[in-house]
């Protein structure tokens, strides 16, 4: 085992280095785009690999781009709507595949024609409006240990390249595995290069990526919230659980994989994360309802 691979207990008490500049580059898998935000020469063959929505972020962060890309014209209130219910039943009831590409081809449709440009500038702002502000301390602080203990760090995310890139760039990790929406000429054309990261399709990113990399997968670390991250969790030789939903804490305790709570006291948090994601849900269907209000007034 290499000499620098930490036990996670024991990267939780390391103190944390700056990060310097960070350079980019894209490398294409099946469906999938890594995005480099530091440079390859990494000696260290140990890795750390971090799901994002509910991990790193509170909440599905596609949902926060989709109010983004709302409150700049890109589509109607009813489909807000549709993301909203969406938004509430993931943070409630955790992930549904089935939801997701339902979820995944209404967005597509949404994003066919316009400009990579021009989402993946709005998706940075969305960042510095939303997204930094619903971190999780704790998963940043642990992020923060892998790299002073010069570990590579990867974001894997079923959420679109645009936004895993703007966040392991922020957040000074290695770079990201995430979902591609096909583009042509610079502008999407409503379909996706492979399939969704997602489930399986996770553990297959990382095997590939450690087979590129020469990582060790047995001294690395995954980290995820859902049941759907145990394909990637079982990848790796260093498996924890961060904020897991119901299915995946029976699950760890059950194979003897550590839990890690971010959230603050699990019943606070429960109640917590209902009340924002029946919010989100409502405020979306009152945005909806007072369009309709306004449109029904101009008759």
């Amino acid at each position: 085992m290499p000499a620098r691979a930490a036990s996670v207990d024991s990267l939780l008490t390391r103190p944390t280095v700056l990060r310097g500049a960070v350079t980019h580059r894209l490398t294409h898998y099946s469906g999938v785009v890594q995005a480099e935000t530091t440079p390859k020469a990494n000696a260290c063959p140990v890795a750390a690999f971090f799901d994002v929505d509910n991990t790193i972020i509170r909440g599905a962060s596609s949902f926060h781009l989709a109010v983004g890309l709302y409150r700049r014209g890109f589509f109607r209130n009813w489909d807000l709507l549709r993301f909203g219910v969406h938004q509430a039943r993931y943070r409630i009831f955790g992930e549904n595949k089935n939801q997701i590409d339902d979820l995944r081809q209404q967005a597509l449709e949404i994003m066919r024609g316009h400009s990579v440009a021009e989402v993946t500038a709005i998706a940075e702002d969305i960042y510095d409006e939303v997204l930094c502000l619903r971190i999780y301390p704790g998963t940043q602080q642990l992020l923060d240990r892998h790299v002073a203990a010069g570990h590579s760090v990867w974001l894997v995310t079923a959420t679109p390249i645009e936004i895993a890139e703007i966040l392991a760039r922020r957040l000074g990790a290695t770079g990201g595995l995430g979902t591609i929406a096909e583009h042509a000429d610079g502008y999407y054309t409503g379909r996706l290069v492979g399939d969704m990261l997602h489930g399986e399709a996770k553990a297959a990113a990382v095997r590939s990526l450690a087979a590129e990399r020469g990582i060790d997968l047995a001294a690395s670390y995954a980290y995820g919230d859902s049941l759907n991250d145990i394909p990637i969790l079982s990848t790796v030789g260093r498996p924890c659980a961060i904020n897991p939903e119901a299915r995946l804490r029976r699950y760890a305790a059950e194979v003897g994989w550590p839990v890690r709570e971010f959230r603050g006291r699990r019943r606070t948090a429960r109640r917590g994360i209902n009340a924002a994601s029946l919010a989100g849900a409502a405020w979306a269907a009152g945005l909806v309802i007072r369009a309709v209000r306004r449109s029904l007034r101009a008759r």
